[in-house]
């Protein structure tokens, strides 16, 4: 049996584990792209922890999700973060707004 963090422990193999990318909206209405692992709790760091907060986000409080999707690797996540983050602000809205509902 293993007792690590992220690991079966019935067959030992790594258990999957989803990373978000995810779009807020600050209250200058600018949009900010990031990573998590806990779409929630990293929106309450946003707003809440000027420690752990994104410096651009914490100047631009309160943020709002606007936009997640799921990735199954941090690796992915990243990658996507990346596109997201060369599309113009249009772009963004329009990805935002197909994903509406």
């Amino acid at each position: 049996m293993n007792n690590e963090p992220g690991v079966n422990t019935e067959s030992g193999e790594k258990m999957s584990e989803s990373w978000y990318v995810y779009i807020l909206e600050c209250a200058d209405r600018t949009l900010y792209t990031g990573v998590t692992m806990d779409v929630k709790k990293r929106l309450d760091e946003h707003n809440t922890n000027k420690n752990k907060a994104a410096k651009y986000v914490w100047a631009r409080r309160p943020a709002k999700m606007v936009y997640q999707e799921t990735a199954d690797s941090r690796s992915r996540a990243l990658k996507r973060e990346h596109e997201i983050k060369q599309l113009t602000r249009q772009m963004k809205l329009t990805l935002i707004g197909e994903n509406a509902n």
